[in-house]
């Protein structure tokens, strides 16, 4: 018995009746041979960590776009922020970690340049062609634009992280326990850390927070995140679903709403966004009328997948980091000053 099967076995006898086991997962799109070592959730989340779209999002922005302190979080380290929060919970309920991680470490792969503004601005230019959702791109990105070789595209991902990238948002419920242990950990992570850097950029002090959602959900970032994560585990402790109670429901939210009315619409978070939507909207027209110019690896999607020009210049655009995007529009639009 190998390495790999020795933690299938432990799977099987360690963890939840409820808990996804590496060995009786649904499979890969194409048939691979088994690892000696790692299980396929194990493999999976490498091949994540191990691709061009998850380190881009380092330079990804979360809320504030391109941040000048080191301290602000970027879609990199809300990833991270998801994969240690979502790894508590599936521990603490003796979940499957390793499918839990992948998924969490994948989920926000297909997120655009300037956060949710960016995601916007493509929704609205892909408004005839169904629009434009940041968790479906992230599934395209691992099942086409990211490969494993110059011959194969796609990281050929298990089904299970899959369907947990897919749905961490919206309305349809994950599979497995372990993504809907992500998709209440994403929630979790950015209503927390937003918090957070909005105090740091002074857009709001603790204080400001309403009492009655401080009362239940916590009066720290460390305390909310704790009390957040102890309600899950209470209240999903032995059952086939992830949950709150009713009431953290309600104050996760009402906390929601308020971070929209004077965080997210804040004037300074949203000081340059109008900037971002005029250069992707710039970018986005230039590539369309010059799709020549893409990289030869867009051209080879088109040719084996029949993507059209409009679908291969959004994955393009949304692929890029703030800062490649800014240099980018530079590039094209802004006259280099000549020196003698």
């Amino acid at each position: 018995m190998n390495l790999r099967e020795q933690y299938e076995e432990f799977e099987l006898h360690n963890l939840s009746k409820f808990a996804c086991k590496s060995s009786c997962t649904l499979g890969r799109k194409r048939q691979e041979s088994k690892c000696e070592v790692r299980t396929e959730f194990q493999r999976d989340r490498d091949r994540i960590v191990h691709s061009k779209a998850f380190r881009r999002l380092i330079h990804k922005t979360q809320v504030f776009l391109a941040p000048e302190g080191d301290h602000y979080r970027t879609r990199l380290t809300h990833t991270l922020e998801v994969s240690q929060i979502s790894r508590t919970i599936a521990r603490a309920l003796r979940l499957n970690e390793d499918l839990t991680e992948a998924i969490a470490l994948g989920h926000d792969l297909g997120h655009t340049p300037f956060g949710h503004k960016g995601e916007s601005v493509i929704n609205e230019i892909l408004k005839d062609e169904g629009g434009f959702r940041h968790n479906e791109q992230s599934l395209r990105v691992v099942d086409i634009l990211e490969s494993k070789t110059e011959e194969v595209y796609g990281l050929n991902l298990t089904e299970e992280v899959r369907d947990g990238i897919l749905n961490h948002s919206g309305e349809q419920k994950p599979i497995t326990l372990e993504g809907q242990v992500v998709k209440l950990s994403d929630r979790i992570a950015y209503l927390n850390h937003d918090i957070d850097d909005s105090i740091r950029a002074g857009i709001i002090c603790e204080r400001d927070i309403p009492y009655e959602i401080l009362r239940v959900l916590g009066n720290s970032h460390s305390e909310r995140i704790t009390n957040m994560i102890m309600n899950i585990v209470n209240n999903s402790a032995n059952e086939d679903s992830i949950h709150m109670t009713a009431d953290f429901q309600l104050k996760m939210g009402e906390l929601r709403d308020y971070m929209f009315d004077n965080i997210y619409l804040n004037d300074v978070a949203k000081s340059e966004e109008n900037k971002s939507e005029f250069l992707l909207k710039q970018l986005f027209e230039y590539y369309l009328n010059n799709f020549s110019v893409l990289p030869c690896y867009y051209h080879s999607i088109a040719d084996k997948y029949g993507s059209t020009n409009k679908e291969l210049v959004k994955d393009y655009i949304a692929g890029m980091t703030d800062r490649y995007a800014i240099n980018q529009f530079k590039m094209l639009y802004v006259p280099n000053p000549w020196d003698k």
